[in-house]
């Protein structure tokens, strides 16, 4: 893509990694070579940056109705990189490929976040978020189909919306849920953001109300192609996706540009890799002549946005 006349050119090979099902049955291994072989795809078509979804190295274990105890022995990990995914940050070092990762991470002390991490090209930790907008419930629902239990199996994250400088890019990160909310995206593009990366598992089949599933589609790239507009920034999303040992979840992996569009999107529900040459002079146009926020926002007329969570009374 092409960046305005005037702004010199800034590019940024950045790829997605969407993932298929990973089955109860899957070692982690297994999904890790996955990872592997998907980074190597995306480093042989000119990327330098890769997004994994959320949850990248496990099934989407909160549809199981299950122990905090138990949860976190089979699905969380203790310490990132561990043994098992040193693998892929190696890989990472040797090829000069950074990523983006999410998994269910589990403190020292004993508490349980949705998390992911940004890696730079040396292969070294750039940045840390764990997730905020946690959706679900915490209670057990044996008449759901499934059940959605992140609010049973993490506590809300800690480390606030934040940016950060990686190979001389400004990167901000979120995860699934927190794509909907569009002050995860204006948070970050305050400080300077440029591209925003997150991954998501999104099931198909809404167990609080009747949602039409084509809705589930079309409000996640609606939410996606907003927020880069409005706040003049590239968002790359990866899913992970399919029938999860019967469950199913939507795709749709995407990149999206400063302008809103679409510049690609995955076409299965399986591994697959898309990759974009993309010009964060684009963002930089934007952020200037469209959404200029020191010149145009009003922070003063904005109060309620911080100091109300729900809906009240009109102002006086």
């Amino acid at each position: 893509m092409t960046s305005r006349p005037g702004s010199p050119p800034r590019f940024l090979g950045l790829a997605v990694a969407q993932m298929g099902p990973v089955h109860l049955s899957d070692s982690r291994q297994s999904v890790v070579a996955r990872l592997v072989d998907m980074l190597r795809q995306a480093h042989s078509r000119g990327a330098e940056f890769v997004t994994f979804p959320e949850l990248a190295l496990t099934t989407f274990f909160p549809r199981y109705w299950m122990t905090e105890e138990d949860a976190h022995e089979r699905f969380f990990e203790r310490s990132m990189p561990g043994p098992v995914t040193q693998p892929l940050f190696d890989e990472a070092r040797r090829l000069g490929v950074g990523f983006y990762l999410g998994y269910a991470e589990l403190t020292e002390d004993g508490r349980g976040f949705n998390s992911a991490v940004i890696v730079g090209r040396d292969g070294n930790i750039a940045g840390r978020y764990r997730k905020i907008h946690l959706p679900g419930h915490s209670e057990h629902k044996p008449e759901a189909p499934f059940q959605h239990l992140e609010k049973k199996f993490f506590e809300v994250g800690d480390l606030g919306f934040r940016a950060f400088d990686t190979d001389g890019v400004r990167m901000g990160m979120c995860l699934c849920n927190d794509r909907r909310w569009p002050e995860t995206y204006r948070v970050m593009a305050l400080q300077g953001a440029e591209v925003v990366v997150l991954g998501y598992n999104t099931p198909s089949l809404n167990i609080h109300w009747n949602e039409p599933t084509h809705l589930r589609t079309t409000t996640h790239l609606i939410s996606l192609q907003a927020n880069a507009y409005q706040n003049g920034i590239w968002v790359a999303a990866a899913a992970k996706c399919g029938s999860e040992d019967g469950h199913h979840m939507i795709g749709s992996s995407v990149i999206v540009a400063p302008t809103g569009e679409i510049v690609a999107r995955t076409v299965s529900e399986e591994d697959e890799v898309i990759c974009v040459r993309a010009d964060l002079a684009l963002g930089a146009h934007f952020r200037e002549h469209v959404f200029n926020f020191a010149k145009h926002r009003r922070p003063e007329h904005y109060r309620l946005i911080v100091e109300r969570t729900g809906a009240g009374d009109p102002l006086p």
